[in-house]
């Protein structure tokens, strides 16, 4: 962007010119299967994310090598095994570009790092909680705790607190305000009460994630969510099923515009 405004100054090219680069940094093409949106990190303060499933291996090594010197990006719902199976392919080029990558098995989350961004730390924003129901959701949490951390939030975890043993949860939630927490993200399966049980509270937002653990009734999650989107407690914004990663954009983007 300095070098196109730089032309501009000293008269190179001319401002329609300038118009066209400029929109052209904005997507970085890949073949016909990706698009990136390159500016995206500048742009929102939060990197590019690509969802794994769906995709060819080569064409995730193919994405993964676009990550530039002083760019990030995240891989997410990339399982262990499609991990290791490109992993080689990873080692090979991490010997040779400078990129840094950091892979997190339970939350299925990549994150890669250029050169130039590899030691620098993120631009803090404000801190976050993060809190489950049950063992079995602590995936979907791991995932958002990750997200979180790479768009700039302090987050205070605390998992294994739901409504089986709710004598669990106060402690958790005291320990989180105190500590000045600006949101708290909770996740939950089976019935999904705990967003209700917290935000009834606490004082700051509560984001709700119903997660696809249960059985009968609740499997997939749908028990859930419904029971979420009928909280008669005030305060909370619910998810999709198992999207931790939704949870903590939007966390982080409370706390951003908030600055």
């Amino acid at each position: 962007m300095r070098d196109v405004l730089q032309q501009v100054l000293v008269g190179e090219i001319s401002l329609e010119e300038a118009e066209k680069k400029l929109k052209a940094m904005q997507i970085k093409e890949l073949g016909d299967f990706a698009k990136l949106d390159a500016t995206r990190d500048m742009r929102t303060g939060f990197p590019e994310a690509v969802y794994a499933e769906g995709k060819k291996e080569e064409e995730l090594i193919k994405i993964i090598k676009s990550c530039t010197k002083n760019g990030r990006l995240l891989v997410t719902r990339l399982g262990s095994e499609r991990f290791e199976s490109i992993k080689s392919h990873l080692d090979e080029l991490l010997s040779h570009s400078g990129l840094k990558i950091k892979y997190n098995s339970r939350a299925r989350v990549l994150i890669v790092k250029g050169q130039e961004t590899m030691d620098q730390e993120n631009e803090k924003i404000g801190k976050i909680g993060i809190i489950t129901a049950g063992t079995s959701d602590i995936p979907v949490a791991e995932e958002a705790r990750l997200v979180a951390e790479e768009a700039g939030c302090q987050v205070l975890s605390s998992y294994d607190v739901g409504v089986a043993g709710i004598h669990r949860l106060f402690s958790q939630i005291a320990k989180m305000i105190d500590s000045g927490v600006k949101a708290i993200i909770v996740v939950a399966g089976m019935e999904g009460a705990l967003p209700s049980v917290v935000a009834g509270l606490v004082d700051v937002p509560v984001i709700g994630v119903p997660t696809s653990v249960g059985y009968g009734v609740g499997e997939g999650g749908f028990a859930a969510l419904n029971a979420m989107l009928q909280s008669c407690a005030p305060g909370i914004a619910v998810v999709n099923i198992d999207n931790g990663f939704g949870a903590a954009v939007f966390a982080a983007t409370m706390l951003r515009s908030s600055l």
